[in-house]
């Protein structure tokens, strides 16, 4: 189902809003060097819960501060209201996730170029495989 134009707008204020509050946070909270990009929101029909995906560098941090948003939600979420508090009526919960498609392109990559070969080492593929 297609999303709706409601839903394309709060996904949007949103995800410009999530930005400067976790870029303000990482600097403030002496995390210097380190970028976190809100690449997707979407937005549930109801409207009452966001799904916010993330791309994190370097990688190797991605978990742990992944770990740390989780736990700081809440005044994520409130400090969310509060920017946004004239354009929506009431925040969606938030629900973070790691946005790995830019990994993923980059093997795809290697693998077109032939430095690793998913048929030679089909242990590279375990990450994306299908059960």
């Amino acid at each position: 189902m297609e999303e709706s134009q409601r839903q394309k707008k709060i996904a949007s204020v949103l995800q410009h809003d999530l930005v400067d509050v976790l870029q303000g946070a990482a600097t403030q909270g002496g995390m210097r060097g380190i970028l976190i990009s809100v690449t997707k929101v979407k937005v549930t029909v109801d409207l009452g819960v966001a799904k916010v995906y993330l791309s994190i560098f370097p990688n190797d941090k991605g978990a742990e501060l992944l770990e740390g948003i989780k736990s700081n939600t809440p005044l994520i979420r409130h400090e969310l209201a509060q920017r946004t508090k004239n354009q929506l009526r009431r925040m969606p919960n938030l629900e973070f996730f790691i946005d790995d498609s830019l990994e993923y392109i980059d093997q795809i990559e290697k693998s077109l170029k032939g430095d690793e070969n998913p048929i030679k080492n089909p242990d590279i593929l375990d990450k994306r495989k299908k059960s």
